[in-house]
């Protein structure tokens, strides 16, 4: 916006100079040259003031929120791992979440940026009885059940090449305390399927957005999104828009709100991605982190006491 004003304003004083020239040299056979050449040093002059800004960086903070999905919960039953409410095992545990909410930041950099979460991925829950305090200064009652949270030994990140409008993922497996060996895959940002645009139009972080809709796994969904950011970026892959920023988006399970955007200092080496991984398909990435989680679960229903186990 600040760029297209500024190409108006020299192109308005040109042409006004260019009108001055004319009237000086009205019988002179080679003001169409003197013009030809003014001409182009005025969009040379416009190129560089339209591409030599500072690029662009900043962090958009989402506030986002989500059924808890209780169908892909599992439970370890003396070494077996159950969904609950299955045939010999017993319902979900009291206290979970119906909810869960969580923040979700996009930092970007020139034509770069890397998405941010708040909470671990994959995470699991280790449920155990308590043996009771051994000493009188804490511990769990005997018979009461005890709570751990478990991180899987991997990470995941999202990089974005907002340019070209791919999405690099990149795996991180630990394999003991020193090594880690790194994969990355890449891919096309996906367009939402059936995206309808509206007139009506509001207010989000000081952006002016549009209304749209579109569906996502049988399921509509209310987006409001901005063209007054030069990428485009959904914080839900499969409804990025054809261009634009969502900056609100909601169905009856899920939802994301900008609630803050601040145009900063970004470095750029912080939002791309780790050097010296390995390149792999997404096909190939999704099975190394599934077996990753396979390898997890086995090891932890290993390490879990059994019942009657002295």
């Amino acid at each position: 916006m600040v760029t297209q004003r500024l190409f108006n304003s020299f192109y308005k004083t040109f042409e006004k100079d260019l009108e001055n020239l004319c009237n000086v040299y009205p019988m002179n056979p080679s003001f169409t040259m003197r013009q030809s050449v003014l001409t182009f040093l005025a969009a040379g002059l416009c190129v560089t003031t339209l591409y030599g800004q500072t690029p662009v960086s900043g962090k958009i903070t989402y506030e986002g929120m989500r059924q808890f999905d209780r169908s892909q919960m599992r439970m370890v039953i003396n070494g077996q791992e159950v969904r609950p409410g299955s045939p010999g095992a017993p319902d979900a545990p009291e206290g979970m979440p119906d909810v869960i909410s969580f923040t979700q930041k996009l930092v970007f950099s020139g034509t770069m940026a890397k998405e941010e979460r708040d909470r671990p991925q994959n995470m699991m829950m280790r449920r155990t009885m308590g043996d009771g305090p051994s000493d009188g200064s804490g511990g769990n009652r005997e018979g009461r059940p005890r709570t751990m949270r478990m991180t899987p030994p991997f990470e995941q990140q999202t990089y974005l090449d907002l340019a070209n409008r791919q999405r690099i993922d990149v795996l991180m497996v630990k394999k003991d305390s020193v090594v880690t060996e790194t994969y990355r895959s890449e891919k096309p940002m996906p367009a939402a399927t059936d995206w309808t645009t509206t007139e009506k139009t509001k207010k989000i972080a000081g952006y002016t957005c549009h209304k749209a809709t579109a569906t996502r796994r049988k399921e509509t969904y209310t987006i409001w999104y901005t063209t007054d950011l030069p990428f485009t970026y959904s914080p839900v892959a499969d409804l990025t828009p054809p261009k634009g920023v969502v900056l609100q988006i909601e169905s009856d399970t899920e939802s994301y709100k900008a609630t803050g955007i601040a145009m900063e200092a970004i470095a750029e080496a912080s939002v791309q991605p780790p050097k010296g991984a390995k390149t792999v398909s997404s096909e190939e990435i999704e099975e190394i982190r599934r077996k990753g989680m396979a390898d997890f679960r086995q090891k932890m229903m290993q390490n879990m006491p059994m019942q009657g186990r002295d």
